[in-house]
């Protein structure tokens, strides 16, 4: 089977930095806790894991030794909270995360009511909103009643959401009758050019195949363009979720990955898929 990788796919920037402080915490052999996973990608966590990287939900598993802010980020409170004791924190957010927490707090001290575009379930999106008090996330067309009448807003963006999605919900608030809009662009554009790259190969292919944790933001979008092109998509974690019908009747088939998919799993696929 012909088999066609996406131009721009896998592990972006900020995964590679925050994977690489990790690798140096556990490397000082002593306790390294991740409050939640580090990245959305299990295999990934699982061979962070054997190196010493344990897995915590919650500060009161991680006593001592160093906790490591994962490339989501944390609330402000979060990172005092771990500041206390005996512990160290490795801080491993992603810059651009750490820039659009920088803007929210920016945005609210210079008076506009801040509105985040984004899943507000996401660790990221929470990280960020705890940089300013009363943050309004809207998620979608239907959130929009939950804006103020009027006033002034100051828009940011989850990083990992597409730039249509929030040139649409820019483009129905700013119809609206709102004195001020203050809008920041914090898409990650790491993210962008995935997306871009995956979007373009479906005119190429029978099938597209988006490779990436099940929980990553960035590759369930990636996997929603992919399906909006009309392509038959499959999002799988690895080869071991495959199963041959899903290429029945194809001859070529496409494969993307999102920022947080490392190298060794698209490489598997692509080879194992070639051998059919």
């Amino acid at each position: 089977m012909k088999v066609i990788r996406a131009d721009k796919l896998g592990f972006c920037v900020g995964v590679q930095g925050a994977i690489k402080l990790a690798g140096a915490a556990t490397e000082r052999g002593r306790p390294v806790y991740s409050l939640g996973p580090i990245i959305h990608n299990k295999q990934v966590v699982d061979r962070l894991a054997e190196t010493g990287l344990a897995t915590v939900e919650s500060l009161d598993e991680a006593r001592e030794g160093a906790v490591l802010i994962r490339a989501h980020g944390v609330p402000p409170e979060t990172f005092e909270a771990i500041s206390h004791g005996e512990r160290e924190v490795v801080d491993a957010t992603c810059a651009l995360v750490r820039r659009a927490q920088n803007i929210v707090k920016k945005l609210h001290e210079e008076g506009y009511q801040v509105v985040m575009i984004g899943d507000a379930d996401h660790p990221e999106v929470k990280g960020i909103i705890g940089y300013a008090p009363n943050v309004i996330v809207i998620e979608d067309l239907a959130d929009l009643d939950r804006l103020p009448k009027r006033g002034r807003l100051g828009i940011v963006v989850q990083t990992t959401q597409s730039p249509k999605h929030f040139g649409a919900m820019v483009g129905e608030i700013v119809s609206r009758s709102f004195r001020e809009i203050k809008v920041v662009n914090t898409l990650c554009l790491e993210v962008v050019r995935r997306q871009e790259a995956a979007v373009s190969l479906c005119d190429k292919v029978d099938v597209m195949f988006v490779l990436g944790g099940l929980h990553s933001a960035n590759t369930r979008e990636l996997a929603r363009l992919c399906q909006e092109q009309g392509v038959p998509t499959y999002h799988l974690e690895g080869w071991g979720s495959f199963h041959e019908e899903f290429v029945a009747s194809c001859e070529t088939a496409g494969v993307a990955a999102g920022a947080s998919t490392p190298s060794w799993v698209i490489d598997e696929f692509v080879e194992s898929l070639e051998a059919l």
